[in-house]
């Protein structure tokens, strides 16, 4: 299942940064806001807000971060702080903040149900901290998904790391996003990281909780696109097809816009 970018990276390197700048100046915002989790498509997109000249703001955000995971960020912001006189960074700690909430909200038995609670909302404190960011400095939030998490299997927290002002990377797999890497050099620690969410403390990765590793999901989103079934599928391919249709269909709320109830004209 092992997917092979067929992606032309500088006319699609060139093609957002555009898209980005032109976005930018219509919204009268002077840059970009970006969070950065030492994971490759944050490495990606902070690198795209870079090229457009606007100020880009990189911003650390641990709550009892794994340490690779802040080595890894480091590294890559030092680097484009090298390479950009545009780019800043700032690092808000989170973690005595999110202390501070644990401490104040109701428990639960529900050990699985508590841990994925707080895990969202380590995301959405993270989100909380760069429109905070963002409005101090007259900046845009710009969302890091790929189109495998973004619009196939909705991994991703419903305003959290999902809370974005726009979102430059949300139409390029996870293959694109790392041949784009390797065009723009990210650095290699980077790029062979198994990726991760970053919000449960440890260095679970994705693989782990989605049960399939991205490049099979990207196989399982073209078929799935294409109007294939499971029967159409055997041994892993079937397994990981409906491990894709059932996060697809699980994360329907995610990926759709809010239902609003619509009042009849004639009770108005």
């Amino acid at each position: 299942m092992q997917k092979i970018s067929t992606l032309n990276t500088e006319k699609v390197n060139t093609h957002i940064v555009n898209w980005l700048k032109t976005y930018a100046e219509n919204a009268k915002a002077t840059g970009f806001v970006v969070g950065i989790s030492g994971g490759i498509d944050s490495a990606v997109t902070s690198t795209l807000c870079a090229q457009t000249g606007l100020t880009t703001l990189c911003v650390e955000m641990p709550i009892h971060q794994a340490q690779s995971h802040v080595n890894r960020a480091q590294e890559h912001i030092a680097q484009l702080k090298k390479q950009f006189g545009n780019v800043s960074d700032t690092r808000i700690d989170l973690t005595p903040v999110f202390e501070s909430f644990k401490a104040e909200v109701p428990t639960s038995e529900n050990e699985t149900k508590l841990n994925l609670s707080f895990a969202n909302t380590r995301a959405r404190l993270r989100m909380t901290s760069l429109y905070y960011l963002a409005g101090i400095h007259g900046l845009l939030v710009a969302g890091t998904g790929n189109k495998v998490e973004d619009f196939g299997v909705g991994f991703f927290t419903k305003y959290g790391d999902g809370g974005v002002d726009l979102s430059p990377i949300a139409d390029l797999m996870k293959s694109d996003v790392r041949a784009l890497a390797a065009f723009l050099n990210v650095p290699e620690s980077i790029v062979k990281a198994a990726p991760t969410d970053g919000l449960f403390g440890d260095d679970r990765s994705d693989e782990y909780q989605l049960g399939a590793s991205y490049e099979e999901l990207e196989f399982a989103m073209n078929s799935y696109e294409a109007g294939k079934t499971a029967e159409d599928f055997s041994g892993r391919e079937k397994i990981v097809f409906e491990i894709y249709k059932r996060l697809n269909t699980l994360n329907q709320h995610k990926m759709n816009s809010i239902p609003v109830c619509t009042i009849p004209e004639k009770y108005k």
